[in-house]
């Protein structure tokens, strides 16, 4: 005998477990009016996080308050236009910044933070402070000393390699604005790399995306980032070789090549 159909549920139920336009209706040809301006306005807001300033004051006044002095460089992208329709200009540093940075001397570090605009101010203006003050006692108790933390203007993810290179850093936490979503346009993101250098892929870094009120909390994603960057200075690795099993279960292991290829 089969066993009973489970009940379907409604569209109200389904609407009610994502974000995402589920069941809108239908207005002749087109959407209701209510759903049409529900899409106009987050569309907009998501134009306007790319596009907001990044308050490198407010976020340095944050990490004061957090004991920590950062250091302000700047990529090679001279605004938001150069920013936007350059992205190679975005993962690297101008010529004043690396300057700073090589003379600042200092022996090498196991951990540093980048904490750069990317591709939403919003969400590092937002997040970034709030995501270091429950990430940095995480990183002490794990007796990681996080040697330097800098805050990047016109930042790509890759900018965190070449800043890692020049401060010597084992591990490099990039924290920067993920692109704007239409339900999440301050979505902030985490990318790990261990032995940062020019060059790297994606690949090998690891990612925990998606730190906004609505998505991964702080607490969360400050757990997640402290496990990756403990057993990515223990293993030397980080990437699609490293998987994220900070909610519990069993060890990561280092990927084989053949492995690699279902990741």
């Amino acid at each position: 005998m089969r066993p009973p159909v489970p009940p379907s549920r409604s569209l109200a139920e389904l609407r009610a477990l994502t974000p995402a336009r589920v069941s809108l209706g239908r207005c002749g040809a087109s959407l209701p009016t209510t759903a049409l301006l529900s899409f106009t306005l987050d569309h907009a807001r998501a134009r306007d996080a790319v596009h907001a300033a990044f308050d490198v004051a407010g976020i340095v006044a944050g990490l004061a308050g957090l004991g920590i002095a950062p250091v302000g460089v700047s990529s090679q992208a001279r605004n938001r236009r150069d920013y936007l329709r350059r992205p190679d200009l975005g993962r690297m540093l101008d010529s004043e910044s690396k300057r700073m940075l090589e003379g600042r001397g200092g022996a090498p570090c196991p951990c540093a933070i980048v904490i750069g605009d990317g591709l939403s101010p919003t969400a590092v203006n937002v997040h970034a402070v709030e995501l270091v003050r429950h990430l940095m006692p995480r990183l002490a108790a794990d007796k990681i000393e996080t040697g330097a933390v800098v805050v990047a203007s016109g930042a790509r993810v890759a900018l965190g390699d070449e800043i890692g290179t020049i401060i010597g850093a084992r591990m490099l936490v990039m924290l920067i604005g993920e692109r704007p979503g239409l339900s999440a346009p301050d979505s902030l993101g985490a990318y790990l790399t261990f032995g940062p250098r020019i060059g790297l892929t994606d690949a090998e870094r690891n990612c925990i995306s998606n730190v906004h009120r609505a998505g991964l909390s702080y607490e969360e994603a400050a757990l997640r980032i402290s496990w990756l960057v403990r057993e990515g200075l223990s293993r030397g690795m980080t990437g699609v070789a490293l998987k994220d099993d900070s909610s519990g279960g069993s060890l990561p292991r280092a990927l084989s090549e053949c492995d690699k290829s279902d990741t």
